[in-house]
């Protein structure tokens, strides 16, 4: 917040009310950011909890993902669709533009030296567009829902459309 009230007083064209709106809402962000760390708001729905331990051990070896989203009502993170053999670029297609949504993907990823792994992988996904509550009530709840599936492998996207198979492997080649 310091940061933007030098932009703020640094910027003397900024009397426009869109330069003060886009300050407000780059504040907004940055608060969002900030409360997401501590904030709990909606808690995992027990159901989920254990599709997502039994997830976590899966035996399979194709590529799976768990689509979750937030029942505003019951504040609870709940299952919204699971998915066999979905490749990155068919389980972006699942998503909504304009909603948030937790994934968690199980991904078998191909090393350059012959190896193959299968990494559990939590992908946020935040579109631009959303409603300021949803992205607050999502933001608030991704924490407790990475630690309750025990992720460390943790992503976010802004646009449906980066959910590419290179954007995930990039992502991925940090760990491996």
């Amino acid at each position: 917040m310091l940061l933007l009230v030098k932009i703020w007083r640094a910027e003397p064209s900024c009397g426009r009310s869109s330069c003060k709106a886009n300050l407000i809402k780059s504040w907004a962000v940055l608060l969002c950011a900030s409360l997401s760390e501590s904030l709990v708001v909606c808690d995992v729905a027990e159901d989920l909890v254990e599709k997502l331990r039994k997830f976590r051990f899966r035996k399979e070896t194709n590529n799976a993902a768990i689509i979750m989203k937030i029942d505003k009502d019951k504040q609870l993170v709940v299952l919204d669709e699971e998915h066999e053999g979905i490749s990155p670029d068919e389980l972006k297609d699942e998503l909504p533009e304009r909603q948030p949504r937790f994934i968690v993907y199980s991904y078998k990823y191909q090393h350059e030296d012959g190896r193959v792994s299968y990494p559990l992988c939590f992908i946020f996904s935040s579109p631009v567009g959303c409603k300021p509550e949803q992205q607050m009530m999502y933001a608030g709840s991704k924490n407790k829902l990475v630690q309750t599936a025990e992720l460390t492998k943790v992503f976010e996207i802004r646009n449906t459309e980066d959910l590419t198979e290179e954007w995930l492997r990039e992502k991925l080649g940090f760990f491996h």
